[in-house]
């Protein structure tokens, strides 16, 4: 599929007027690229197909608020929709998605995560949406304490999710919400998170985001189990792939990256290993800002994916922002 390379050079040269860049700034920061190609996408979808998604209004979505939020400029119409869309999730069931692969336990975490989000980072003021759509995630949670979705198991995909990602996007969207009133739900998931056999680059990456969020006593042990995972499984050019033999992805690339950088841990060989996988993501970035899709399996084509892959990508360049300018 081609983009519409026109617009998003306007939409870049806006993300850089005035921000004291100039004929000698070099080319663009791989985050900046990134933002212009998700600010033409992300309203595209519900524009073109009047519908929102998963993959455009959740994780594409996501990773515009943070990249506002982080100081970078997000043009007010490339979220105007999604965030009018996110403040009414009594109208998520009916987003226009209903074809035979909608998932609608999917789009409420995707979505929830989204919203929290937007209200974390101050696009949305009001919390009402937010806890009226925790309120309805807690519902879908399964008596193990996970998140269940429709097809997809380890190691999911980027617009798909596996079940241990879903989980902890659910757990953290409910901790954001009021972390006293679903206390139960979120004690449920951390367990089934710190239970679980670390067979692929997510579960080693959400372990590690999931054991700096709990207080659980074997948290270090997890921690010990997930940082040895990924670094056996780096490859030699800076990659994950999602299992420790397979090639480097992008999508599983980034998804390590955001566990360690939110794993609290500053040792030299942690910022070693972030700076690595940052360099393999921003080798592969696309002239026009994004990613070529992470697909199972993999060689793919999706559209979906790839605006999900450009967002988890996106995503892992803001949280490792800090190791790139050190």
């Amino acid at each position: 599929m081609r983009f519409g390379a026109p617009l998003f050079g306007l939409v870049l040269a806006g993300l850089l007027a005035g921000g004291g860049t100039g004929p000698d700034a070099g080319p663009p920061a791989p985050e900046v690229r990134a933002v212009g190609f998700l600010a033409v996408e992300v309203p595209r979808w519900s524009r073109e197909n009047r519908c929102f998604s998963c993959h455009n209004n959740g994780d594409a979505a996501r990773a515009l608020y943070e990249a506002s939020s982080a100081g970078l400029r997000v043009p007010p119409e490339a979220l105007a929709a999604t965030t009018a869309w996110l403040s009414t999730p009594n109208a998520w069931e009916h987003n226009g998605g209903d074809g035979p692969f909608s998932d609608k336990r999917l789009a409420r975490v995707a979505f929830t995560a989204a919203l929290a989000t937007a209200t974390r980072t101050g696009s949305i003021g009001d919390r009402v949406a937010l806890k009226d759509a925790a309120a309805r995630l807690s519902h879908e949670q399964a008596d193990d304490g996970s998140w269940r979705l429709d097809g997809e198991e380890a190691p999911g995909s980027p617009a798909g999710y596996s079940r241990v990602l879903a989980t902890f996007l659910a757990r953290e969207s409910l901790a954001a919400a009021d972390s006293a009133r679903f206390r139960a739900a979120i004690a449920r998931a951390d367990d089934w998170l710190m239970r679980r056999e670390i067979t692929t680059a997510g579960d080693a990456s959400v372990a590690l985001m999931a054991a700096a969020a709990s207080r659980s006593p074997s948290s270090d042990e997890r921690r010990r189990l997930a940082f040895d995972w990924l670094g056996r499984a780096q490859s030699d050019d800076g990659g994950w792939g999602p299992y420790a033999s397979s090639p480097p992805e992008p999508f599983d690339t980034a998804i390590a990256i955001l566990g360690l950088a939110r794993s609290g841990d500053s040792s030299d060989s942690t910022r070693r290993m972030i700076a690595r996988g940052r360099a393999f993501l921003v080798s592969g970035q696309r002239e026009d800002g994004g990613w070529i899709e992470t697909t199972r399996p993999a060689g793919g084509t999706s559209y979906a994916q790839r605006i999900s892959t450009t967002g988890w990508a996106t995503l892992a360049l803001l949280a490792s922002r800090p190791v790139a300018s050190r």
